[in-house]
């Protein structure tokens, strides 16, 4: 089926979805985070979808869909990072960082993928 939309694209779906997860999570962290890490892991997670997504509303332009599609990955990357920080603050169990951990690079390669093949599709 030829890709005409955003929620066309798995990567987008999947990222939207991871990025309602960590905001669930997030909910349980203390009060004292809410302006920092709750904050961080927030932003940059919504990040990834967000930069999907407008990279696809300007998918004309190669170079800058490939550009916000480096941008999601960027996101991803800072996203494990403020997921390894709730590790070691104690905000989240080792098997729940292990698990956005395989999620978030699960994405990373999609958006690699997609940056190398984006015109197939």
């Amino acid at each position: 089926m030829p890709i005409q939309k955003c929620k066309d694209l798995d990567v987008y779906n999947l990222s939207f979805d991871l990025a309602m997860n960590v905001f669930n999570e997030t909910k349980l962290f203390p009060k004292e985070e809410l302006y920092s890490l709750v904050d961080q892991m927030r932003r940059s997670s919504r990040s990834i979808p967000a930069n999907i997504r407008e990279g696809f509303a300007k998918r004309k332009y190669p170079d800058v869909f490939t550009r916000h599609l480096n941008d999601a990955l960027g996101s991803v990357e800072e996203t494990l990072t403020w997921v390894e920080f709730a590790h070691k603050c104690g905000y989240i169990s080792k098997d729940k960082q292990l698990k956005f951990d395989e999620q978030y690079q699960q994405i990373g390669a999609m958006l690699f993928k997609l940056m190398q093949n984006w015109k197939k599709f």
